[in-house]
């Protein structure tokens, strides 16, 4: 059975760090790719020059004191970059972009962790990304504090590989009230959405959950 859709999809993989989405996504790619899909894969915030240098200001520790507003304008910058430049043009080829984050973390992440709430982020989501919506998000729902442990302890390898050179740690600083709110709003998008948004329990093992990822989209890309 050949899983290619002969037009260009656009699938978004979200969840709390930690949650499982990179190494999820990346065995997505593979099942498909072996189904005869071209497959771009690409992450948020980030996946251009200009968006890469973006993610450098957000999540390095050194810019704490960034201030919410400035975070959420920040993160919208380097999306609508990364829509013209990477998503945009490799869907308009036909291919299957995968995308690690897209606007439902940038509701839960800065309108539900950071108390801005879902109008200004969905008011800039419509302005700035012409309202591009995935045609399905896998959201991967975990254990808020084994999650938090988890990605902290990657990122502090990751930090210790650059020598000081920069870190990815700004989020994972935050307190556990912060990742449930940003949780609870992911499960609320997931309410609002059920056609688009699918919630997928990352609780079990790697092979458990990549298995029912599979189940999901084999079912979705009939009707893609």
């Amino acid at each position: 059975m050949s899983w290619e859709t002969h037009r260009g999809k656009f699938i978004t993989f979200e969840g709390l760090d930690g949650s499982g989405k990179s190494t999820q996504l990346e065995k997505l790619a593979r099942v498909l790719r072996a189904h005869g899909s071209s497959v771009v894969m690409t992450r948020e915030p980030g996946g251009t020059a200009t968006g890469e240098k973006v993610r450098g200001l957000i999540l390095d520790t050194a810019t704490a004191d960034l201030s919410p507003m400035a975070e959420l304008a920040l993160m919208f910058a380097s999306r609508a970059q990364h829509i013209r430049e990477v998503i945009q043009p490799a869907m308009a080829h036909g291919k299957l972009v995968l995308c690690d984050r897209f606007t439902d973390s940038t509701e839960a992440y800065q309108g539900g962790g950071r108390k801005l709430g879902s109008k200004p982020v969905l008011a800039l989501h419509r302005i700035l990304c012409g309202d591009l919506q995935p045609d399905l998000t896998i959201l991967l729902d975990s254990d808020v504090a084994a999650s938090v442990t988890r990605a902290r302890r990657r990122n502090e390898a990751r930090s210790a590989k650059t020598r000081g050179h920069g870190d990815e740690n700004r989020f994972e600083l935050e307190n556990r009230s912060f990742f449930t709110r940003v949780r609870s709003a992911y499960l609320a998008i997931a309410r609002r959405e059920p056609g688009r948004v699918a919630v997928v329990d990352a609780r079990g093992t790697p092979a458990e959950t990549h298995a029912r990822i599979v189940e999901i989209v084999r079912k979705r890309m009939k009707s893609f």
